[in-house]
């Protein structure tokens, strides 16, 4: 039963974040007295022992997630700042507008007091820049505009907000002016030498290896990205090799396996230590040092911890004469990862690199009990890879269309064609570049690195560039992949006949999944941008302007066009003043941007008729109207169509009062419940039919 720890533990997380509304000291001092009368209930009712020491961690993964919150909890910008900006640069990457990105720690804001000051921001630079050249380390100025972290675009949409919580993350923005140097790096601190090192070697490598080549290599050595262009990321995400870049499950696999390997081997070549020295555990230990050096060059983010934590389980499995791969070392790995960071449940790496590790070891499990005959030598790396390739494909494929609405038809293919050199050359080639680079000669491994990630780099080019090789798909219901998820689990984990009624759920889930229906509108937090949903696709109301929340949308629908071509359906009619007309349901909308948008649309306010503002309205009439006001509290709203006309949602309501929200009502107390009786709620009744309307 020790592999359902985790799932446990991992369903309260679960409804952790579910919730509407923060629990209180009351709720969790009954979860506790529950969790208590569980434990205790055991020992009087032994046959029900299982059950109620499920329910019992699933109380406890609850509690973690709500320690957790509450314990990275660090100030949130509140309003939107511009002036200086001063801070401690702790990281450096790219934006999605390809600009330098700068997160900053030890922050001073002018005029804030510290207790209001975030922990961390993050700012992206842009203009003439070159004054400076960023380092860890680095005390830098600059003037910027900064403003809280942004919540979903549309009613469950993805959350930064969250994860910025998670990350003391308490504003983002972006200077245009040059930044200044305040103090040069310090010296001495390990999380800051780390981070140089990390630096240094990037910009070695791909000085040494310009180009695309270079910039992959520094990649999966460092994890620094920077250098990747926009084409190339598309292409590996296309073929389905995007997972090659992050440093993961993969990379640390390879990597220990590698350095395990040739140390076992190389000692016991030598007669004398061979027969005096147990040299598998000598080399457990120098691989579980070697992952570990890894894990703090790469920056240790969450996705590396868990892999790095998977990886330590196996090798101290291997220490202690036990064995390494199983399903009991994998959930020891997810209780550790959960523990640490529950709210890597939510998250798309921790899904994806667990559901492809319970599903090779459950796999391989079936087919070592099968007896099959064994390949031959010669095609054995082969067929392990494309077995493996393929359970480990079909397991995250589905969590992968969820999160990144998108499948690769010949991912298979792709991954046959680049995994084995991965691991035979590039991998062991990183692992050369960095011991000989002390000495001078850590161009030896890069130059045996080099055309293995040109061959895997042109691989990604001609399986993205083959058609039909990239399908788009929906953004399902909540429902689905926790559906998906237990289905999946109890058949890998269940032991008997019983385990095939796990097909039901995920069954059940495609089906709902099949069923999805997209919002008929959207409406941007702003009320700049409209999305409206046709047989075409959806229409966007500009070509520019918001297009973090165009494309979410698009992507959302599962719609592979871009912002500008999906402004070029056709929908929207040119109406009196400068508005847009459109109507969906039998209902008339309007929707009116720029200058004088307010008494504009007090011209056209008219009965049966909504307007959509991206100003305030300040005026009352026999229209109903959405300004901007209400979009921002509610922060943004879809509307679906009903046999009544539409039914309006908005981001807050669907959300409810959570310490991330950034509501001014969680300050004051209000529950989820109160939350939902805002602006938009006493707004309902108007979509509820054609007549209110």
């Amino acid at each position: 039963m020790f592999p359902w720890v985790p799932v446990c533990l991992g369903v309260g997380i679960g409804i952790y974040f579910a919730l509407r509304s923060e629990p209180d000291t009351l709720h969790w001092s009954a979860l506790a007295v529950v969790a208590l009368a569980l434990l205790g209930a055991m020992r009087l009712l032994p046959s029900l022992r299982p059950v109620l020491l499920g329910i019992a961690l699933v109380i406890a993964g609850f509690g973690l997630a709500g320690w957790r919150t509450h314990d990275v909890a660090a100030p949130v910008l509140s309003f939107r700042y511009y002036g200086p900006v001063e801070g401690r640069i702790v990281a450096i990457d790219r934006s999605m507008s390809e600009k330098v990105r700068l997160t900053l720690d030890r922050v001073v804001l002018e005029r804030t007091p510290p207790a209001r000051t975030p922990e961390r921001v993050r700012v992206s630079l842009h203009g003439e820049q070159g004054i400076v050249d960023p380092v860890p380390g680095q005390r830098v100025m600059m003037t910027a505009n900064l403003s809280p972290p942004n919540g979903p675009v549309e009613p469950g949409g993805f959350d930064f907000q969250r994860q910025a919580w998670f990350q003391r993350l308490g504003a983002v923005g972006y200077t245009r002016t040059p930044m200044l140097l305040v103090e040069p790096a310090a010296q001495g601190r390990v999380g800051l030498w780390m981070t140089a090192i990390r630096a240094h070697v990037s910009q070695a490598v791909q000085t040494a290896l310009p180009g695309r080549v270079g910039a992959f290599a520094a990649a999966i050595m460092t994890g620094d990205r920077s250098g990747m262009d926009r084409e190339t990321l598309a292409s590996l995400r296309a073929s389905n090799l995007a997972h090659l870049l992050a440093i993961s499950g993969l990379h640390m696999g390879l990597l220990s396996g590698f350095v395990f390997a040739a140390l076992r081997y190389g000692l016991a070549a030598v007669p004398g230590v061979g027969l005096r020295l147990n040299t598998k555990k000598i080399a457990a230990v120098a691989a579980l040092g070697a992952a570990a050096f890894y894990l703090g060059l790469s920056g240790g983010n969450v996705a590396t911890e868990r892999a790095f934590i998977m990886v330590a389980v196996m090798l101290v499995a291997v220490l202690l004469d036990r064995r390494a791969l199983s399903l009991r070392a994998v959930a020891l790995a997810a209780i550790i990862v959960l523990f640490l960071r529950p709210e890597a449940l939510v998250g798309p790496g921790f899904q994806m690199s667990f559901a492809a590790t319970v599903a090779l070891v459950g796999a391989y499990g079936w087919l070592r009990d099968l007896n099959l005959p064994k390949m031959p030598v010669l095609l054995a790396p082969l067929g392990g890879a494309l077995v493996s390739s393929g359970i480990a494909g079909a397991a995250t494929a589905p969590f992968g269309a969820v999160h990144f609405n998108q499948v690769s038809h010949y991912g298979l293919l792709a991954n046959s064609l680049s995994v084995p050199l991965m691991g035979s050359i590039v991998i062991p080639g990183a692992v050369l570049s960095a011991i000989l680079a002390p000495f001078g000669f850590g161009w030896v491994g890069l130059a045996l690195m080099a055309p293995a990630i040109a061959w895997i780099l042109g691989v990604s080019d001609w399986v993205a560039g083959l058609s039909g090789s990239l399908s788009y798909v929906p953004a399902p219901g909540t429902a689905v992949l926790p559906l998906i998820a237990f289905g999946g689990l109890w058949v890998i984990l269940w032991q008997g006949r019983l385990r095939l009624a796990g097909v039901v759920p995920m069954v059940l889930a495609m089906a709902l999944w099949v069923q999805t229906e997209r919002p008929a509108v959207l409406v941007s937090p702003t009320g700049g941008l409209v999305g409206v949903m046709t047989d075409a696709g959806r229409v966007v109301s500009k070509p520019k302007g918001e297009g973090f929340a165009a494309s979410s949308w698009l992507e959302n629908d599962g719609d592979g066009a871009g912002q500008a071509e999906a402004s070029t359906r056709p929908l929207f009619r040119p109406a009196a003043e400068g508005a847009a007309a459109f109507e969906v349901s039998g209902v008339r909308l309007l929707h009116l941007t720029g200058r004088g948008s307010a008494a504009r649309a007090e011209r056209l306010c008219e009965p049966g008729v909504v307007v959509i503002l991206s100003g305030d309205a300040g005026f009352d009439g026999p229209c109903r109207v959405l300004d901007r006001p209400t979009l921002e509290e509610e922060g943004g709203v879809a509307m679906r169509a009903t046999r009544h006309g539409l039914m309006i949602s908005g981001v807050l309501e669907t959300r409810g009062a959570r310490p991330w929200t950034g509501s001014p009502r969680v300050a004051s107390g209000r529950s989820g419940q109160d939350v939902a009786e805002g602006r938009l709620a006493r707004l309902l009744s108007i979509f509820r039919s054609r007549q209110g309307a």
